[in-house]
């Protein structure tokens, strides 16, 4: 019998993601954890495995337009699968035990948050790359580039969030002349294999609910189509300040729980 439930979730962060771009991860795990009741190492291991292969499709497609720097790319996971495989390593070794489950809860609060600002000011994060880039020269570019992806590479080993909005913001910061449809294809291009390493890592200790992630996903897809159609409609702020205020009070939630 299918859980009609989680299929109408997946098609709520769907349409979310279809209205803003993001907070796929932001908002899945914390509704695996407090409406699905799992622990956070699987509702960490089952959102990466779910904004993976939602983002497939999206990576593809960007890649047949050519909105994917592939130059970005490949610096990005000269960083982030490195500090993914090292990160992974390190729970094989030491598990998963009371305090370590602590700092994976501390881990997504913060990186909630840190969306949630991300997502509010989305709007200045392209000023502040310009002001930036009288420090960031272009000898400094690709080693700060590799840096960042090491950074993302631990939150999404940890949280399951920051391949998406955090990402997107990281390479504007770096590189805010880039046009905004290869910022969001090179974004989405680093996500998918980022992700899928990060989840193959939890599906090894066991930390996929696989039946719950084909539900989310039924949910998801026509969810996404549906969002797209309605942005639209919407008033961006709106849908920005729906989505801040969302993961806030995630955050709030989990850093409570820690």
């Amino acid at each position: 019998m299918l859980d009609w439930t989680a299929i109408a979730a997946g098609a709520g962060v769907g349409l979310i993601v279809g209205l803003t771009g993001v907070g796929g991860g932001s908002l899945m795990t914390p509704l695996l954890i407090s409406v699905f009741h799992l622990d956070k190492a699987v509702a960490i291991g089952t959102d990466l495995w779910f904004a993976g292969l939602t983002k497939v499709s999206g990576s593809v497609a960007h890649h047949r337009e050519g909105h994917v720097d592939y130059h970005i790319t490949k610096k990005l996971l000269m960083g982030s699968i490195p500090a993914t495989i090292l990160t992974m390593a390190y729970m094989h070794m030491e598990g998963i035990s009371k305090s370590g489950d602590s700092v994976l809860a501390y881990a997504l609060g913060i990186a909630l948050l840190l969306t949630a600002v991300t997502v509010a000011f989305r709007p200045l994060w392209h000023k502040v790359g310009i002001w930036l880039e009288r420090y960031i020269t272009r000898e400094r570019r690709p080693v700060l580039t590799v840096m960042c992806g090491a950074v993302l590479g631990v939150l999404v080993s940890l949280s399951s969030i920051g391949a998406g909005a955090l990402g997107a913001t990281m390479i504007l910061l770096l590189y805010p002349r880039l046009d905004m449809k290869r910022l969001v294809g090179t974004d989405i291009a680093h996500a998918v294999p980022l992700t899928i390493v990060a989840g193959i890592g939890h599906a090894s200790l066991g930390n996929v609910h696989w039946m719950l992630l084909i539900e989310l996903l039924a949910g998801s897809l026509p969810g996404i189509w549906v969002g797209a159609k309605l942005t639209k409609h919407l008033p961006d702020t709106i849908t920005r300040f729906a989505l801040c205020a969302c993961l806030v009070v995630a955050a709030r939630k989990v850093l409570l729980s820690a």
